[in-house]
Order: structure tokens, then C-alpha cells, then sequence
């Protein structure tokens, strides 16, 4: 895994785990109003961009690697980690193997339970189709542009990993603060996980984002995002 930072190194970190089709191209609005009296981190989730060369391997690996980089970089400890879809995930379960590692957490559409039985034929099928485009524009002689840049194998693994995702029982001994979004326009399954989550972590709140899909209150609304986390923390 790979760490973009952001402001100065001497302020409170703010670990953003976002959606990995945000990886490449971050949200500036949220970037520039957090950087001002934060420092902030994206990490690339491997298989993705820059972070190509490190497959992704699992939700747990990742969160093992997020939690050596806070060890190494944070002196084992931030003061929030927040997330969208699969990065959502990870934050969670970094919360879970190290329950004192954020102050804060805001978790956005966040699966943490599994999806159904199509999950293995649905990846499969994703997995078939990024492998198509990806031959697709190399017999175009294409290198740029919208080319996919995750690898075939990442790619599929990520998919399974989202989708079977299962929340971990020692999440219940976290010190964060935790606030998680939901919006109005997601899966049904999204419902099951915020009740999950609530009864799971002592303490956590939960918002409804109307209108917005997978992530996108924080990718789409970073001035609001960004007025409702300091409400949160101004208020927990």
C-alpha cells in the first residue's frame, strides 16, 4: 500500500481510505478544506494506480498495512480515519485489530455483511469484463486516458473482498468515536449493515445522506461532509 500526504506532517492525521474508483483523482475540495489544519492521508489500495505493483490481497492485509504506516509514520496513533465503500471497510477493520489507533472514524457506505450467493458469479463476470477492456485498449495501442489500471487479479479480489465482507466481533472494543452515512439511493444490503454496525459499536451514530449513492455524500458534497464531521466531533 501507498500513502499520498497532504499539509503539514506536524499537525493531527486524517487517514481518508476512499472509493477505489476515486483512488486516481481525489476529491480537491475535500483535500484542500481538511489539509488546512490537518494533515491528510489517502492510501492507495493495492492493484490500483500507482499502487499497481502491490496486488491487492485481502481486506485484512490492507488494514495490517495501513497499521504499520500509522506505527511507522503516526507513532500508532490518529486522530481519525474516515472511508467510502471497500476503503470503508478497511478502516474498519484496522479499528478492529487495533482498537485505539483513531480518536475518530467516519465510515460511509460501508458493507459488513455479506452479500448474496452471486457474489462469487457477479466477480467472475466483473473480473471477465476488466480483463476484456484491458486487452481491448492494448490492441488499440492506447497508454493513456481511461485505460482500466487495476490488474485483472487485484481487481477480482477486491470485488470478493467487498461483497463478503463480515464484521469482525472485536470491532465492539474500539475507542473511536464512530459516525457512519448511509444514503437514501443504496442497496438494501446497506440497511442490514448500518443496524449491524450500530448494535456492534458502542456508541455509534448514524446520518442519512438523501439522494446519494455509494460514497457519494463525501465524494460529491465535501462542504457538507466536511460541516457534519466537525458537528460530530464537536458533539460526541
Amino acid at each position: 500500500m501507498e500513502f499520498r500526504e497532504f499539509g503539514d506532517r506536524g499537525r493531527p492525521t486524517v487517514i481518508l481510505l476512499l472509493r477505489e474508483d476515486s483512488l486516481r483523482r481525489p476529491p480537491e475540495d475535500l483535500v484542500r478544506g481538511l489539509k488546512a489544519d490537518r494533515h491528510v492521508v489517502l492510501p492507495v489500495i493495492g492493484g490500483y494506480g500507482e499502487g499497481r505493483s502491490a496486488e491487492f490481497v485481502s481486506i485484512r492485509d490492507s488494514a495490517r498495512a495501513l497499521i504499520r504506516y500509522v506505527d511507522g509514520s503516526c507513532r500508532g496513533k490518529v486522530f481519525a480515519v474516515g472511508g467510502t465503500g471497500l476503503g470503508a471497510q478497511i478502516a474498519v477493520e484496522t479499528l478492529a485489530q487495533r482498537p485505539g489507533i483513531a480518536e475518530y472514524a467516519v465510515l460511509e457506505s460501508v458493507p459488513v455483511c455479506p452479500a448474496g450467493r452471486f457474489s462469487r458469479f457477479f466477480a467472475a463476470a466483473c473480473g471477465a469484463g476488466h480483463w476484456l477492456a484491458g486487452t481491448a485498449w492494448k490492441f488499440l495501442g492506447r497508454r493513456g486516458g481511461d485505460r482500466p489500471e487495476r490488474s485483472c487479479k487485484s481487481w477480482v479480489r477486491m470485488i470478493k473482498a467487498g461483497r463478503n465482507y463480515t464484521l469482525p466481533e472485536t470491532i465492539g472494543n474500539t475507542k473511536a468515536k464512530v459516525l457512519i452515512i448511509v444514503g437514501t439511493k443504496e442497496l438494501r444490503r446497506m440497511d442490514r449493515s448500518v443496524r449491524t454496525l450500530l448494535r456492534a459499536v458502542p456508541g455509534a451514530r448514524a446520518c442519512v445522506s438523501p439522494g446519494t449513492r455509494r460514497g457519494g455524500f463525501t465524494l460529491s458534497h465535501s462542504a457538507e461532509c466536511l460541516a457534519l464531521v466537525r458537528h460530530f466531533m464537536e458533539q460526541a
